[in-house]
C-alpha cells in the first residue's frame, strides 16, 4: 500500500486500467475458450454422433431390406422372379455397403471400431449364407432355401441386428454424452464466468476506491491547509504520506506554511523593533528641544562681544572715507594710462594685420615659385620631345618670364608694407614711453593709498580678532541650530511614519494566528521623559574679548549620527 502510495497519478491510473483490462482480457480468453469447448460438443454431436446413428439406422433398414428380399426370393414360383428378387436383394446389398462405409468413416472409439470389426464379420458370413440361398432359389431347390432361410440365415440375421442395435445404441449413448458434457461446461463457465465478472467488478470498485481515496485525501488536506491559512491560521501541521503529485503538492504547502511563519514572525518582530525605535526617536526630538534653548543662551553672550566691536569699526569707516578719496585720484591717472595702452593696442593691431598682408604676400610669392618649378619642369619636357623644334618651350619661357615679373612686383609690396610697419613700431614705441610716464604717476598715487590702506589694516587687525571670535560663536550655533532642526524636521516624519507603518504591518500580520513561541514579541521600552531643560543664563556686561574655539560636544556627535 505503501509503494502504491509513493507512484504518481498517472502511474496509479495506469495500473488500476492496465489490471482491468488484463482481468477483462483474461475473462474473454476463457470465455471464448469455454465456447470452443461447447462448439466442439456440439460438432462432435452433430457431425460424429447423430450421423453415426443415422448411419446405422440405415444399415438396419438395408439388413431388414435385405431379409425381406431373400423371404420374397424362397417364396419364388419360377426363375424369373427369383431372379427378379435376386437382383433386389443384391441392390439392397450394395446400398447396404455404402451406408457401411458411411458409418467406417465416423467411428472415434476403439470400442466401436472393435463393434464394427464383428459386425462386418458377421455381415460377411450372412451375406455368404445369403448368395448360397439365391442359388439355390434360382436352381429350383425352393425347400432348401427355405431351410437355409429359416435356420442359419436367421441366426446370423439376429446377431447382426443385435450388433446393429448395438451401434445405435454406443452412438446414442455418444450423442447424449456429448450433450451432457457440453451442458457441464456451459453450466461450469457460466459459473466461472459469473465470478471473474464479479471479480473484475470488485476489483475495479477497489481500485476506484483506493485511487479516489490515494487522490482524494491529499486534496482534501491541501484544501483544508488553504482555507486555514487564508483564514490566517498558520498553526497547521501538515504530514507529507506520499510522494506522488499531491505528495509534492502537501509538501509544497508544508514549505509555504513555514515560509509565510517565518516571515510573519519577522514581521511582527520589526513591528515592535520599529514602535521601540519611534520611542527612542520622540525622546531624541525633547533633548533637541533642550540643546536648542542652551543655544539661544549662547546667542546671547555672542551679541555682548559684538558691542565691543562697534567703537573699532567706527574708526575704520573714517580711515577708509580718506582711501576713498585718494582712490579716486588714482583712478583718474590710471584711465589716463588705460587710454595710452588703448593707444598702444591699436598700433600693435595695425602691426599685426601688416603681418598678415606679408604673410599673404609671402604665401603668393611661393605659389608662384612653385608654378614657376612646374612649368620649368614642363618646358624641359617639351623641349626634350620637340627636338629641333623649340616652340613649345619659348611659350612655356615667356610664362616664367611673366612669373617672373609677378614675383618682382610682390617683392616690391613686401618692401612697401614692411617700411609702414616700422613707422608704425616707432609710433607704439613713443606711445609706450607716455604710457611709462603715466603709470609713474598712478604708482606714486598707489603709495599714498597704501599708507592710509596700512592704517586701516591695522584697525582691521583688531576687528579680524573680535569677528573670528564672533564668526566661530555663530557658525557653531548656526550649524547645531541647522542640524538640530532638520534632526527634529526628520525624526517627527521618521516617528510618524514608523508609527503608521507599525500600526499597518501589526494590523496586517494580526490576522495571522501563530503558535506560542512565535507569537510571544518582545517588550516594548517604556517612553522615557526628558529632564526638564536649565533656563539661559543672563549675558554679562561687557565681557573681555576671548577665543572661541569650535568644538562639538559628544553626544552632538552621537545625535549627528542617529
Amino acid at each position: 500500500m505503501k509503494l502504491f502510495s509513493n507512484l504518481r497519478i498517472s502511474a496509479k491510473l495506469f495500473v488500476g486500467f492496465i489490471a482491468l483490462l488484463l482481468l477483462t482480457a483474461f475473462l474473454g480468453l476463457f470465455s471464448i475458450f469455454q465456447l470452443a469447448r461447447v462448439n466442439q460438443t456440439a460438432y462432435d454431436l452433430g457431425t460424429i454422433w447423430m450421423p453415426s446413428v443415422n448411419a446405422a439406422m440405415n444399415i438396419k433398414e438395408r439388413v431388414s431390406r435385405i431379409r425381406s428380399q431373400e423371404a420374397q426370393l424362397v417364396s419364388a414360383e419360377n426363375a424369373e422372379e427369383a431372379d427378379k428378387y435376386a437382383k433386389r436383394t443384391q441392390e439392397a446389398v450394395d446400398g447396404l455397403k455404402e451406408h457401411e462405409a458411411e458409418y467406417g468413416r465416423l467411428i472415434v472409439t476403439p470400442e466401436e471400431r472393435n463393434l464394427f470389426a464383428d459386425y462386418s464379420k458377421a455381415m460377411a458370413a450372412y451375406l455368404d449364407v445369403s448368395a448360397k440361398m439365391a442359388g439355390l432359389a434360382r436352381a429350383g431347390n425352393n425347400a432348401e432355401a427355405s431351410a437355409l432361410l429359416r435356420g442359419p440365415s436367421s441366426k446370423i440375421n439376429s446377431q447382426v441386428r443385435g450388433l446393429v442395435d448395438q451401434m445405435v445404441k454406443l452412438n446414442v449413448e455418444g450423442g447424449v454424452a456429448a450433450y451432457q458434457r457440453g451442458a457441464g461446461i456451459y453450466a461450469n463457465s457460466r459459473i466461472m464466468i459469473a465470478m471473474l465478472l464479479a471479480a473484475s467488478i470488485a476489483l475495479g470498485l477497489l481500485l476506484a476506491y483506493l485511487i479516489a481515496r490515494v487522490v482524494a485525501r491529499p486534496l482534501q488536506e491541501a484544501l483544508r491547509v488553504a482555507q486555514t491559512v487564508a483564514a490566517g491560521d498558520l498553526t497547521s501541521h501538515i504530514e507529507v504520506g506520499s510522494r506522488d503529485e499531491t505528495g509534492l503538492l502537501l509538501q509544497a504547502l508544508k514549505e509555504m506554511n513555514e515560509s509565510l511563519l517565518k516571515v510573519v514572525r519577522e514581521v511582527r518582530q520589526g513591528t515592535d523593533e520599529i514602535a521601540l525605535a519611534s520611542t527612542e526617536i520622540a525622546n531624541g526630538n525633547m533633548d533637541l528641544s533642550a540643546r536648542t534653548e542652551s543655544q539661544a543662551s549662547s546667542l546671547e553672550e555672542t551679541a555682548s562681544s559684538m558691542e565691543e566691536l562697534t567703537t573699532t569699526v567706527r574708526h575704520n569707516s573714517d580711515n577708509a572715507r580718506q582711501a576713498n578719496q585718494l582712490s579716486h585720484s588714482a583712478s583718474a591717472v590710471a584711465q589716463k594710462g588705460g587710454q595710452v595702452v588703448a593707444q598702444v593696442v591699436d598700433t600693435m593691431g595695425s602691426i599685426n594685420a601688416s603681418s598678415k598682408k606679408i604673410v599673404d604676400i609671402i604665401a603668393v610669392i611661393d605659389g608662384i615659385a612653385f608654378q614657376t618649378n612646374i612649368l620649368a619642369l614642363n618646358a624641359a619636357v617639351e623641349a626634350a620631345r620637340a627636338g629641333e623644334q623649340g616652340r613649345g618651350f619659348a611659350v612655356v619661357a615667356s610664362e616664367v618670364r611673366n612669373l617672373a615679373q609677378r614675383s618682382a612686383s610682390a617683392a616690391k609690396e613686401i618692401k612697401e608694407l614692411i617700411d609702414d610697419s616700422v613707422e608704425k613700431v616707432g609710433q607704439g614705441t613713443r606711445l609706450v614711453d607716455q604710457a611709462g610716464s603715466t603709470m609713474q604717476e598712478v604708482v606714486e598715487s598707489v603709495k599714498r593709498v597704501s599708507d592710509i590702506i596700512s592704517e586701516i589694516t591695522a584697525a582691521g587687525a583688531e576687528q579680524s580678532a573680535g569677528i573670528d571670535q564672533v564668526n566661530t560663536a555663530i557658525v557653531n550655533m548656526e550649524q547645531m541650530t541647522q542640524q538640530n532642526a532638520a534632526l527634529v524636521e526628520q525624526a517627527a516624519a521618521a516617528a510618524g511614519a514608523m508609527q503608521d507603518q507599525a500600526a499597518n504591518l501589526s494590523r496586517v500580520v494580526g490576522v495571522f494566528k501563530l503558535d506560542q513561541a512565535a507569537a510571544d514579541a518582545p517588550a516594548r521600552a517604556p517612553f522615557r521623559p526628558p529632564a526638564k531643560p536649565k533656563p539661559a543664563a543672563k549675558s554679562l556686561p561687557k565681557p573681555p574679548p576671548r577665543q572661541i574655539r569650535p568644538v562639538r560636544a559628544a553626544a552632538d556627535e552621537a545625535w549627528e549620527e542617529f
